[in-house]
């Protein structure tokens, strides 16, 4: 798992790739793709079943994209309601506020994809290393710069020990409570846990 200190140069260069469609056209088809994975799942959805849906060739298809893995995790990326990347409210503590509160209106519809992604990544290599390099990846190192930032601004020590471990305490709270409490992580749970573990943890006010 990437830490902070981590160099993030060396990613894929599939995450930097040009796209030849109109960002327009683009969004279009990633949240075609979305929608279909909700439909019919990772198993079931079919180049063949994009290209229908979007009005578009397998070959454009393949020639954008290497195949189905990169481009279902590359679809979910560019469907977030929130790109990490994005935020900078001035606060660490209103940067993970907002990060929140903008994912409130997809969060159950995302945390439907995702569980049937990670069954699904269990019998699909492709599919692990797609998630991680074009859609996991990318989210720590927007997560990693969030905090350098709050390092700079005074807010967090640079050797907090903890800064390592931020997005393990974040997972963390989207796993234990459906297991602890049978309950989802909903905007209420996450802010508490934001002021209860997170900010305490990396010693922030």
């Amino acid at each position: 798992m990437p830490t902070m200190d981590q160099a993030t140069e060396d990613r894929d260069t599939a995450r930097v790739r040009r796209s030849r469609l109109s960002p327009e056209r683009e969004r279009e088809l990633y949240e075609a793709v979305v929608e279909l994975l909700g439909e019919v799942g990772y198993d079931g959805l079919t180049m063949d079943a994009v290209a229908t849906r979007t009005h578009s060739s397998k070959a454009t298809l393949y020639r954008q994209w290497k195949g189905k893995p990169q481009l279902v995790a590359t679809a979910l990326r560019h469907t977030k309601p929130v790109l990490l990347e994005g935020v900078d409210t001035g606060t660490l503590r209103g940067d993970l506020q907002e990060i929140v509160r903008c994912s409130e209106s997809a969060r159950e519809r995302d945390a439907a994809l995702m569980r049937g992604l990670a069954h699904a990544s269990h019998d699909n290599p492709d599919l692990h290393e797609a998630l991680r390099e074009l859609l996991i990846y990318p989210e720590i190192d927007a997560l990693n710069t969030l905090l350098r930032r709050a390092v700079d601004r005074g807010e967090i020590a640079p050797d907090r020990p903890a800064l390592n471990f931020v997005v393990h305490m974040v997972c963390g709270a989207f796993i234990a409570r459906p297991l602890v409490d049978g309950q989802q992580p909903d905007q209420t749970y996450l802010l508490d846990y934001i002021d209860a573990v997170i900010l305490p943890a990396l010693g922030a006010a």
